[in-house]
């Protein structure tokens, strides 16, 4: 499917059909998570992959929405702050890439951008910086969903607390979103959408 075409059709999807999706699929949505785009190339962005009935009777008790349970394949996505650790490490990896070529950053201590960009955000800027990384990610993934012909549902209703506790999950996790995937059993309509012209602001 082309790129446009992927964005165009692609819709939130409530109403999953119980085929079963191969585990190469699942594989081709979280390959198109690890090649989303990251500040700094962090990549701080993890999956819980949840395919059997136990798990997904952990999450009915953590949403108030049935669909999210019934769903063949649900991506719980999730960011790591031990991952700022190996921000040095990333920036060297960009610049051996030649990333930074013909800016200033190519010539900057690998380690002064992690130690000022650390210094200067607290701990709700920290977490807002690791969940639009995620954010990146998770829409990549829901895009090659549709080329795949699967449909998902970006959910963020849920006891974000009760759930990481089921999950058994380390302090350094936190669950940004819940990425239901399956093969559609409804054609939603296209959503309204503001036009372009009202979208901008200015031009200069």
């Amino acid at each position: 499917m082309e790129l446009f075409e992927a964005i165009k059709t692609r819709r939130s999807i409530r109403k999953f059909k119980m085929e079963a999706i191969p585990d190469s699929l699942i594989y081709e949505v979280l390959e198109a998570g690890r090649l989303a785009p990251s500040g700094t190339n962090l990549q701080a962005t993890r999956y819980i992959v949840i395919k059997s009935s136990e798990g997904r009777e952990k999450l009915k008790d953590c949403t108030p929405l049935p669909f999210v349970a019934e769903a063949p394949v649900v991506i719980v996505c999730c960011t790591d702050s031990q991952a700022f650790l190996s921000m040095g490490k990333r920036m060297e990896e960009l610049k051996e890439a030649k990333a930074f070529a013909g800016t200033p950053l190519d010539n900057a201590d690998s380690k002064t951008p992690y130690k000022s960009r650390m210094g200067s955000m607290d701990q709700a800027s920290i977490k807002a910086y690791l969940n639009l990384n995620a954010a990146i990610a998770i829409d990549h993934m829901t895009l090659r969903a549709t080329d795949l012909g699967l449909g998902s549902c970006w959910v963020m209703m849920f006891d974000r607390e009760k759930l990481k506790m089921k999950l058994e999950l380390e302090d350094q996790y936190d669950i940004v979103a819940l990425l239901p995937i399956g093969y559609s059993e409804q054609a939603p309509a296209p959503r309204p959408r503001l036009c372009v012209d009202e979208l901008i602001i200015k031009q200069m």
